[in-house]
C-alpha cells in the first residue's frame, strides 16, 4: 500500500504503525509518531491501523540549544 511518510510517498506492506516502523528499520529508534495529524504514543502503535493514502509523521529528538 502507498502511504505518505513525512511528506513523501512510501510503499509498505505493513498494516499497522508498529509494523511500518519495523519495515522501515525504525522500531528500536527513539522517535515520536503521528498518524493523520494526531500523536500516537509508543504503546498505541500496534493498534494503529494504516490504510492506503494515510499520512504519518516521524520525528526524532535533536540535541542542541
Amino acid at each position: 500500500m502507498i502511504i505518505v511518510v513525512n511528506g513523501k510517498e512510501c510503499t509498505i506492506s505493513a498494516t499497522t504503525l508498529a509494523g511500518m516502523l519495523v519495515e522501515l528499520g525504525l522500531a528500536e529508534t527513539r522517535i515520536a509518531t503521528a498518524h493523520g495529524g494526531a500523536f500516537v504514543p509508543r504503546a498505541a502503535r500496534e493498534s494503529c491501523v494504516l490504510r492506503e493514502g494515510d499520512k504519518v509523521e516521524i520525528l526524532a529528538p535533536m540535541q542542541g540549544g
